[in-house]
């Protein structure tokens, strides 16, 4: 009878912020007739409350052989045969548009997932999912064999974002602070990158991390008259540091250190 009772509650409350009205900039209260509000704290929570009861549970009842993940509105389902996606990805739709949504019409597709060569090459061989890019790779077994599979590694979407974060900071114009100072502003946002981009296929990562590494020695450049427009002796410089001080950054921590033969143009 609680739990009765406590879904009630729970009923009630969703049913009012699905009909309370929306404050515009002036003041003044306008009316919603569906959806949530827009940026609200709470849309979110209503949101992966409609897509458990009208996707989730709806797959797990009708397709409980294929198992998925969802994370807000992307998810990624997996099936055996090209045969039961292209059926899964029809009914789906008609199960969404039935609930009054649709799917992506560019994002949704299917993906052949397979180790081995296909016989007839499908259209897609890799997709993007959080941060991801899921395709075939060459990776190492125990016994130090190589082999095919298919694994994920950070996108290119997200080294676009990583590189364009780090511009933002504009460390060459900070020259009144020092190594110590600059570390302690990045290293936390560094090393949210690295325990997340880093937890597969690490290597793909290095080269965002890298770019790190030339902002530092455009820094330095900019810092100190010595080193003005003498790229590869600021370079060195850094490299002496990173040599004396391994852990200042949290990149130089996993061996990502500003080597002369690999730093290019800043």
């Amino acid at each position: 009878m609680v739990v009765c009772l406590q879904s009630k509650w729970i009923l009630l409350y969703i049913e009012r912020w699905l009909k309370a009205p929306v404050q515009q900039t002036d003041g003044t209260l306008a009316e919603r007739t569906k959806g949530t509000p827009q940026g609200a704290v709470i849309s979110p929570l209503l949101a992966n409350l409609f897509l458990h009861y009208c996707m989730d549970e709806w797959l797990r009842l009708n397709y409980p052989s294929c198992p998925f993940e969802r994370y807000a509105d992307d998810s990624v389902i997996h099936c055996k045969t090209e045969a039961q996606a292209m059926d899964l990805q029809l009914k789906l739709s008609e199960r969404l548009k039935a609930c009054g949504l649709e799917m992506h019409p560019e994002k949704t597709r299917i993906v052949y997932c397979g180790k081995a060569n296909p016989i007839i090459t499908p259209t897609f061989i890799a997709f993007d999912f959080l941060g991801y890019t899921f395709r075939r790779r060459k990776a190492k077994n125990k016994q130090g064999e190589y082999f095919t599979s298919f694994l994920p590694a950070i996108s290119n979407k997200a080294k676009v974002a990583i590189r364009d974060k780090m511009r933002t900071w504009q460390l060459h114009r900070k020259g009144g602070s020092d190594l110590k100072g600059l570390a302690s502003m990045i290293n936390p946002v560094l090393r949210g990158w690295i325990n997340y981009y880093g937890a597969f296929y690490k290597t793909e990562l290095y080269g965002v991390l890298q770019h790190m590494n030339r902002l530092l020695a455009r820094w330095a450049m900019r810092k100190y008259k010595r080193l003005r427009r003498r790229k590869v002796k600021a370079i060195r410089w850094m490299s002496e540091i990173s040599e004396r001080n391994p852990h200042l950054f949290e990149h130089w921590r996993i061996g990502i250190r500003p080597l002369g033969w690999i730093i290019t143009a800043v």
